[in-house]
């Protein structure tokens, strides 16, 4: 009996693929517990609908981090920092959650400071460089200049 799985079964396979199973096994465990549909034809419907849309989306997600990566890629976010009692370093230091609010203001591109990279720990002035990843596979390179408040 041809079966779509509707979460993951142990041994038969992930949610969403359609399987080949004995009946007594659909019909005593997977249907009456709803981990499975008959794989009719309104239900092999549904599962290509699903799935292109799902393709849609992965595909839509794509082009926006391609198009932020472009906005950003090798450009300067320039972030103003207060100096400590002798001015030659940072009180504090610049963090991943600083750099993502100067490229959203300066820039205009949401950035998740989690999936910001500093090359080293900024507690200076100077420039410095990160890696901004917004999709797999999709990353900016963005220089960091920190300069007197």
């Amino acid at each position: 009996m041809k079966v779509i799985l509707t979460a993951d079964v142990k041994g038969s396979g992930k949610k969403g693929e359609v399987i080949n199973v004995s009946d007594g096994y659909a019909k005593n465990f997977l249907l009456p517990k709803k981990l499975a549909v008959l794989a009719d034809a309104a239900a092999m419907n549904d599962l290509k609908q699903k799935n292109s849309s799902e393709d849609h989306k992965k595909e839509v997600a794509l082009n926006e981090a391609n198009e932020a990566k472009n906005k950003i890629d090798g450009k300067t976010v320039n972030i103003a920092a207060k100096a400590g009692a002798d001015g030659s370093r940072l009180f504090g230091s610049v963090t991943a959650k600083d750099v993502a609010e100067a490229i959203e203001k300066q820039f205009s591109v949401s950035a998740d400071k989690k999936k910001i990279a500093l090359s080293s720990d900024i507690k200076g002035f100077g420039t410095y460089t990160a890696e901004v990843k917004f999709h797999a596979g999709v990353t900016a390179k963005v220089n960091v200049n920190v300069t007197k408040l």
